[in-house]
């Protein structure tokens, strides 16, 4: 290591790392309520590195839900199984408790539950209370909801103290990136919201953006209203079965499909995200026919941007929402989608069978390009017809589920999980899918390994085990076969996916060990490619209000070019009353891109990121948030990378010609209730 990077080293990251930690254990002698981590953290450990777009759209839904704690007391099971890391026998169990024993009295008696694992254990707070509910209103009034609803205003901008090659010169916009959003909600009967987002590059009130923000969100939403149990009208996002022909929203990697032992998700929530991808806008209703049988029925008609051929068909969808320079502009809402479609579900327990059916018609018709092997099966035409039943037996103990679809030229698509949880934390599950290589469904979602409902079939196995209160064990293993050719990948491929973690946990001390093992052909002459992946960390939490987490990563991949990278990080934390600190640091270095780390830093609340890095270099981020009086809450948020082995950072228009890149998000929240 040559002298100008110690000095740098030294002058950036030990000196402010020093000075932190010692910041952080002066308060030590004080009295200070400890946080303890955020619901982000635990469920990133417990869901570990799944992509990002799954991780958006279920930290979403955690966001909303954390909002509004439920009682665990007066939950019932649909509410309870709207959180994604319980399962069904949870679930099961926690309401034999409840019957058994009467209401709970306080948060430890969860543990009486003994198929909750610690992790589960950790992150229930985020999303229950205990005690009796206040009474609420039966009718809803306009000053009802002035009075009685929770109001939520926040606004967020980002700052970046660098220049990219695209502000200078292509983009039509400035820099920054901002959003406004707005929320009230009436207890579990109502909820209204508004969200206007705008990345950075992109115009504010010009250049196509008259009407001010690029992308707007809106959504009204109503429950319990007898025979109307749920009516969203706006932006929403709607998933039944096991998301072969409605998924949207859908998150189901591998480890949330372990963790949650593959149970179904039917649920009809608002599109509150910044995600202009996979949703809904028009209205859906779930309707109550009588105490075992509910129809909701669905219809929406949103804009869509795409790239489209010489003939002015459609070559493909574009979901990133980037509306940044011209030739982006011009692909914005260039044609739309508008769907029709009904669930019909019947519960006789233990049994339970739905029936999904879903139009889909496009004012464009989609032909992608068929010169790509890889591409000569993706859906296409103007009219899509998809139909499926999801079915499912539910004991205290083992569960079996699946669903089965068919497209309109008689393509099918199934898959099935059998799952068994014994009263001493051993869970097993056992989940097959099949999907065929002409299997079209636009709005399919659901565990996959291709990233697509289609051309794959696999099994995966998996197995939980907590044989002492303090040790929590996950370990699965996958095989996925491919009929069809992938990109990068020729016909008949195939891949292994197999990971092993284990949590252990003793007083404030909390040790965890995971390592995965991918091995994909990802070369057109079919040799395989491996990913090896470890990560170990050592967490220590305090009843002072701080903790201190040190973690070590490191990647050795095969193939032609074989590369190695490593990762060691240190992330600091501190609470006392209304005052939350948080720092990470982080070394770097990796071969290349192959060989990238994923490193997990705090975010403000409604961001989500999880980002990678390769080359050498290191990462600072350190995060503040305190009240400001009874309604207002001020966030910032500094985060600064450092390359050592290149000039410049990114390429294209987000080239940015210097090694280094800092910026500043500052986050404003107003809250009454």
């Amino acid at each position: 290591m040559n002298a100008p990077r110690l000095a740098y080293l030294s002058e950036v990251l030990v000196r402010p790392m020093l000075l932190c930690l010692w910041l952080l254990w002066l308060p030590m002698a004080a009295t200070a309520q400890q946080e303890g981590q955020s619901w982000q953290e635990l469920w990133h450990e417990l869901m570990g590195d799944e992509e990002e777009e799954l991780a958006e759209e279920t930290l979403e839904q955690l966001q909303q839900l954390s909002a509004q704690p439920m009682d665990i007391n007066q939950a019932t099971d649909e509410q309870l199984l709207q959180l994604p890391f319980l399962s069904s026998q949870q679930v099961m169990d926690l309401r034999a408790y409840l019957d058994r024993y009467g209401p709970m009295r306080s948060m430890g008696e969860l543990r009486m539950v003994r198929s909750f694992s610690y992790r589960q254990l950790q992150l229930l707070p985020y999303f229950i209370y205990i005690g009796a509910s206040e009474a609420q209103p039966q009718h809803l009034s306009w000053k009802q909801l002035a009075t009685h609803g929770r109001h939520e205003v926040m606004s967020t901008l980002r700052l970046p103290f660098y220049s990219r090659k695209g502000d200078e010169n292509g983009y039509l916009g400035y820099p920054y990136r901002h959003e406004l959003r707005y929320e009230v909600s009436f207890g579990n009967y109502a909820k209204a919201g508004f969200l206007g987002a705008q990345d950075a590059g992109e115009p504010f009130l010009a250049s196509g953006n008259r009407w001010g923000y690029d992308y707007y969100s809106y959504y009204i939403q109503l429950k319990k209203m007898r025979a109307l149990e749920q009516l969203v009208v706006g932006k929403y996002k709607q998933s039944t079965g096991m998301g072969l022909v409605l998924g949207s929203g859908f998150s189901m990697g591998k480890l949330a499909t372990l963790q949650s032992l593959g149970r179904q998700k039917g649920i009809l929530r608002t599109h509150a995200s910044r995600s202009e991808g996979y949703y809904l806008q028009g209205a859906a209703a779930v309707l109550r026919l009588s105490k075992p049988l509910t129809l909701t029925l669905l219809g929406s008609h949103r804009p869509l941007d795409a790239t489209l051929n010489a003939d002015g068909t459609a070559a493909t969808i574009i979901t990133s929402g980037y509306h940044r320079t011209p030739k982006e502009m011009e692909k914005k809402a260039n044609m739309t989608q508008t769907d029709a479609g009904l669930y019909l579900q019947a519960r006789f327990a233990p049994f339970h069978l739905g029936l999904t059916a879903c139009y889909t018609h496009l004012s464009r018709p989609l032909q992608p390009s068929a010169t790509s092997l890889f591409r000569r099966y993706y859906p296409r035409g103007s009219n899509f017809i998809n139909a499926s039943a999801d079915y499912g037996y539910r004991h205290h103990r083992y569960v079996f589920q699946g669903e089965t679809a068919i497209d309109a030229h008689g393509h099918v698509a199934t898959i099935n999980a059998l799952s068994y949880q014994a009263a001493g934390g051993f869970g097993l599950m056992a989940l097959q899918r099949f999907y065929s290589y002409r299997y079209e469904a636009l709005h399919a979602h659901s565990l996959s390994e291709g990233g697509r409902v289609q051309n794959e079939s696999g099994v995966l196995l998996g197995v939980s085990w907590q044989p002492l209160s303090e040790l929590f064990l996950q370990a699965y293993a996958d095989y996925t076969y491919f009929p069809w050719a992938r990109y990068q990948a020729p016909p008949a491929s195939d891949a292994v996916d197999m990971l092993c973690s284990a949590v252990y946990t003793q007083r404030h001390w909390t040790l965890k060990a995971r390592y995965r093992w991918h091995r994909r052909q990802l070369t057109a002459d079919g040799r395989p490619h491996d990913d090896h992946r470890c990560r170990l960390s050592l967490c220590h939490a305090s009843e002072g209000g701080w903790s201190l987490t040190t973690q070590g990563d490191c990647v050795f991949t095969g193939g032609d070019t074989p590369q190695r990278g490593f990762m060691v990080s240190e992330t600091a934390a501190w609470q006392h009353r209304s005052l939350l600190l948080h720092l990470t640091a982080a070394g770097f270095d990796t071969d290349g891109y192959e060989s990238r780390v994923y490193l997990y830093e705090r975010q403000l609340a409604h961001s989500y990121g999880f980002p990678s890095y390769y080359g050498q270099g290191m990462r600072l981020m350190l995060m503040a948030r305190a009240n400001l009086g009874h309604y207002w809450q001020l966030a910032m948020r500094l985060g600064h990378t450092r390359y050592f082995d290149r000039d410049v950072i990114g390429s294209g228009l987000q080239q940015i010609s210097a090694p280094r890149a800092t910026d500043l998000e500052i986050q404003l929240r107003f809250l009454l209730h």
